[in-house]
């Protein structure tokens, strides 16, 4: 097993990967599409649970897991799927190796009230400790000292992923919502697009973007480029990347605000059925009502009551593609959470950033 390594600050140079990202639309893209009660079309729900994909976190793993505190807070793990087969290889490209990854990963916290949002952003290159976990098939996997974050979705897919960020953090997770490539982009499109700033030109033939500064309506494939791209901003890192795709979250947040109020009951229903064949969530999740019932208490949460921040990181000084946590500012931002407080602004303060906040505002 690897040695721990010490964390080194400063910039981190491009990354030799040439792999694509997934942007998770996190829960409230789908909030704005299954709150549709008043509308008159409560009663296509039923034909709609079938889209619906699930993984039955609780079975999984059972017993061993943090407290699940009713306070009346919840904590949602978010993740963007990167398998390269079907209609996703169209768009992510790459070698089609019958894997997926969690390539995006938010942990996002609702606080009591459900009136506000914290959201903390796992960069995927994290080396963290993956502790043992069976997969679907009922493979066991032995645990890892030092990791990629993002090794434990592709090692035992959602129910290791989930029990990764427990360990990590401390907080049991009541809910898991899944987003892949093309759903993204086609719900994107049926949404009208999204209108975002960019305050300088990102050019990155990687991700096929290229946008000149200014205001601009994304299509779902711009929008999907602009959330993968990480060559064309900033230094060139995956914390670049996740700035941009925080500051594209609340635009689209914002966008998604505005669907209950669409009067065409076609609009509303593909809407709806893209939705629900875009995202995979847990078992409890796994039904239309279910679903809506969730979303509906998200609608209230703007992108002004949305804290994101990133976990706190540096670059290692071993492998400049990669980061370790701080342990102490990630520690307090766990805490936060698990009491139901503010993340202090002190726990991201001094960590490393990948320079592209700012670039793309809404």
């Amino acid at each position: 097993m690897a040695a721990e390594r010490t964390p080194k600050s400063g910039h981190r140079r491009k990354p030799r990967s040439r792999r694509h990202k997934a942007l998770v639309v996190a829960a409230w893209s789908a909030a704005g599409v299954f709150v549709l009660g008043g509308t008159g079309l409560g009663y296509v729900y039923f034909n709609l649970n079938d889209n619906i994909k699930s993984v039955d976190i609780d079975q999984a793993l059972g017993t061993d897991r943090p407290l699940d505190v009713d306070n009346g807070s919840q904590d949602i793990l978010v993740l963007g799927s990167d398998t390269r087969s079907g209609s996703n290889k169209e768009l992510g490209g790459g070698t089609d190796d019958g894997s997926a990854r969690s390539d995006t990963a938010m942990v996002v916290h609702v606080y009591e009230g459900h009136k506000k949002a914290g959201v903390v952003s796992i960069p995927r290159d994290t080396l963290v400790p993956r502790p043992e976990c069976t997969d679907s098939e009922g493979v066991r996997h032995d645990a890892a000292s030092l990791a990629m974050f993002n090794s434990a979705y592709s090692t035992g897919g959602a129910a290791c992923a989930v029990k990764t960020v427990e360990s990590m953090t401390g907080i049991r997770m009541d809910h898991y919502v899944e987003v892949d490539f093309s759903g993204f982009q086609k719900l994107i499109d049926e949404l009208g697009g999204v209108e975002v700033t960019t305050t300088e030109d990102i050019t990155d033939k990687e991700s096929h973007l290229d946008l000149e500064a200014g205001t601009h309506r994304l299509t779902g494939k711009q929008s999907l480029g602009l959330v993968r791209t990480r060559h064309g901003v900033g230094d060139g890192s995956d914390l670049g990347r996740i700035q941009l795709q925080q500051a594209f979250i609340k635009a689209l947040v914002e966008q998604v605000k505005d669907v209950g109020v669409l009067t065409s009951p076609k609009k509303l229903y593909d809407l709806a059925d893209t939705a629900t064949k875009t995202v995979t969530t847990d078992s409890d999740l796994a039904s239309v009502k279910e679903l809506a019932s969730f979303a509906n208490g998200l609608k209230g949460i703007g992108p002004s009551k949305m804290n994101m921040v990133t976990l706190p990181v540096q670059y290692d000084s071993a492998d400049a593609n990669r980061v370790l946590v701080e342990k102490d500012k990630a520690e307090s931002v766990w805490t936060a959470l698990r009491n139901d407080r503010a993340i202090p602004k002190s726990a991201t303060e001094g960590t490393a950033s990948g320079d592209a906040k700012g670039v793309v505002t809404s």
